[in-house]
């Protein structure tokens, strides 16, 4: 098997286009959380949980956190596999022909044998069986609930595994950052590659974490397959029985990249994708739209002095900088979203007011990915039309690692005028 930094070719999709860094392009922590693997479940009490949901909107495709994606904070998705965002819906065995819209849990499936020997069953766990190396799957669960999920333990004598696949309709115009790789800023992963199919299709395949902050050595190697017909196919393998909770069994999953892209580009999986709901328009789209490219703005609106190490955008909502004042690198990010005005009650309680009517709500908090004495400050601004405008900085170069400085390099007051500049309202 090729070594995790290498790239992998494959004969027939055309030339690998690398992701952020040497080997990346940008996209964040989610399809996320696209994402659950950056952040977790919240209340209307929980202002931060709040902030990062809103974050999240505006994010929309990938990230609602994002995938991580994806994903953390911008793909913020981080990585996104079938959990979170795809696997609220774990309910309802179904079989592969996808003949039912929804339904209840399957019972836990017999053990079976993958690879060349699997039977010839008709639903997904046999579908999965048959694409898998030779080896034994054990406790599958399928449903179908507007999308379709398979997952079980995978052992080919190394140790068992999780496997999943998870099948959606999604509409192919919107989802590009679901197969864009994520910023490395947001997602620490090994290698991440994307790349065009002959028949339009595109292909992500990413090595990465479940934790970005590498708290457990659990692996998630994940490809991502989205067709021009709006068919994503999201196949994920781990060095462990289960995504969270269990001790790792092997060092690296059991699917290389080749088979990851064999698993996912499969036909066995069409009969259920075309049998699954059209999409329906994404309600959080409403509203007035963004007319000014948030990254340039961003760009020409930080304080005159600091080197940009590293920048990114997501959409044309969100954008991000590294920057170094000379006293260590910081990470500053910005989200614009319009058609906020539902946020008021929630969000900017005890807000201050400015003579024009926007909302200005400032908070200093402990960061909450990991990063050993991060702190993030952020400037919450919300405009009479419903332009909501967020400016977060931290002291540390990415959220998961340790302070690089004792305070962002931005200060609350330059914050505040990043986030409430004229340039904003177009």
């Amino acid at each position: 098997m090729p070594s995790e930094n290498s790239p992998q070719s494959y004969p027939d999709e055309g030339p690998e286009t690398p992701g952020g860094g040497p080997e990346t392009a940008p996209f964040e922590d989610e399809l996320g959380e696209v994402l659950h693997r950056t952040g977790g479940s919240f209340t209307p009490a929980d202002r931060t949980a709040l902030v990062d949901a809103g974050l999240r909107r505006g994010r929309r495709r990938l990230a609602r956190r994002r995938i991580a994606v994806v994903t953390g904070g911008a793909l913020v998705l981080g990585a996104v596999g079938l959990g979170g965002v795809y696997g609220d819906g774990l309910s309802g065995g179904t079989p592969a022909d996808g003949s039912t819209a929804s339904g209840t849990a399957s019972a836990e499936a017999p053990a079976l044998i993958t690879g060349a020997g699997a039977a010839p069953d008709g639903g997904l766990t046999g579908a999965l069986a048959r694409l898998l190396p030779e080896g034994e799957l054990s406790g599958a669960v399928e449903s179908l609930n507007g999308r379709a999920t398979v997952r079980g333990v995978f052992d080919d004598g190394d140790g068992g595994a999780e496997v999943s696949v998870g099948l959606f309709r999604v509409d192919p115009t919107g989802a590009e950052d679901r197969v864009t790789c994520p910023a490395r800023t947001y997602t620490p992963y090994d290698f991440c590659g994307t790349s065009e199919l002959t028949d339009g299709s595109r292909l992500m395949i990413l090595q990465g974490y479940v934790y970005p902050d590498r708290r457990e050595d659990t692996r998630d190697w994940r490809a991502v397959l989205l067709t021009p017909d709006g068919y994503l196919v999201d196949a994920n393998a781990y060095n462990a029985p289960a995504e969270k909770g269990a001790e790792v069994s092997r060092p690296e999953p059991p699917l290389d990249r080749a088979r990851l892209k064999e698993l996912v580009t499969s036909d066995e999986w069409r009969g259920t994708l075309r049998r699954l709901p059209v999409p329906r328009p994404d309600k959080e789209t409403g509203g007035a739209r963004v007319e000014v490219e948030v990254a340039t703005t961003f760009a020409s609106l930080l304080p005159a002095g600091l080197k940009v190490y590293d920048q990114g955008r997501q959409d044309n909502e969100f954008a991000y900088a590294v920057v170094d004042d000379g006293q260590g690198r910081s990470l500053v990010q910005i989200n614009v979203q319009p058609g906020m005005s539902d946020t008021v009650a929630e969000l900017f309680g005890g807000a201050t007011t400015l003579p024009d009517g926007t909302q200005v709500k400032v908070t200093k908090q402990p960061g909450e990915k990991g990063g050993a004495g991060v702190v993030q400050w952020t400037v919450d601004t919300l405009r009479p039309d419903g332009l909501r405008v967020v400016v977060s900085a931290f002291n540390s170069a990415t959220q998961g690692s340790a302070a690089t400085r004792p305070e962002p390099a931005l200060t609350v007051e330059q914050l505040t005028a990043l986030a409430t500049s004229e340039k904003w309202v177009g």
